[in-house]
């Protein structure tokens, strides 16, 4: 049976979150195959080369890791997007972000990211936190075109990202696997992984650290 490990991550370095302890959870697994959010030009051919041969380090925090991790295990890179950010999701962020009541609520998760690092990343209180900032953002927006963009965008964002990842299974053997996302996405993916596991006829056990 092919095992995956959703992990989720931030982008960048704060506190606890930072390469060095992802590097830790990732040996811990010992995975075949490492899928991340990321798009084939985050981590190119070049960007390998220049690594492998010059150790040159990417300054993303999940590419840092994984190169850590290279220097351990050989394995699989899989980039699963097939699109970046659209501008949907910009005009939202534009409108939002400067909110102090937003704010505050990010100011204490990443307070909460730096102190507890990946634990509190995977957990279900930064879901719930995730979840509540989210909610803000609607209110926010008072559910208006943008917001619906955004959404709509979002939702094809991360289809995208598990119908690539089930594609890849349908075609290569592996045991063990890890899936790396932005920690914005767990709650969501959680319930389409079990959409997709219902519908797809592939045997996938998802492991959510």
């Amino acid at each position: 049976m092919q095992n995956i490990t959703l992990i989720s991550t931030v982008h960048k370095e704060i506190g606890n979150c930072n390469a060095d302890e992802l590097f830790k959870v990732i040996a811990e697994i010992s995975p075949e195959v490492i899928f991340l959010e990321a798009l084939e030009s985050t981590y190119s051919a070049h960007d390998q080369l220049l690594f492998s041969s010059f150790g040159v380090h990417s300054k993303k925090l999940e590419i840092q890791a994984i190169q850590k991790y290279y220097q351990e295990k050989s394995f699989q890179y899989v980039p699963v997007l097939d699109d970046g950010l659209s501008d949907a999701f910009d005009n939202k962020y534009n409108i939002v972000c400067d909110r102090v009541e937003l704010q505050i609520l990010l100011d204490n998760f990443n307070s909460l990211a730096a102190r507890d690092g990946f634990q509190f990343l995977n957990s279900v209180k930064a879901m719930d936190l995730q979840e509540e900032m989210r909610s803000l953002e609607k209110g926010l927006l008072n559910d208006n075109q943008i917001q619906r963009e955004a959404e709509d965008y979002i939702h094809g964002y991360e289809d995208s990202m598990i119908h690539n990842i089930y594609s890849y299974c349908k075609d290569n053997f592996f045991d063990t696997a890890i899936f790396m996302c932005g920690v914005a996405h767990r709650k969501s993916l959680i319930n389409k992984i079990t959409d997709y596991n219902t519908h797809e006829g592939i045997n996938v056990n998802w492991i959510y650290y």
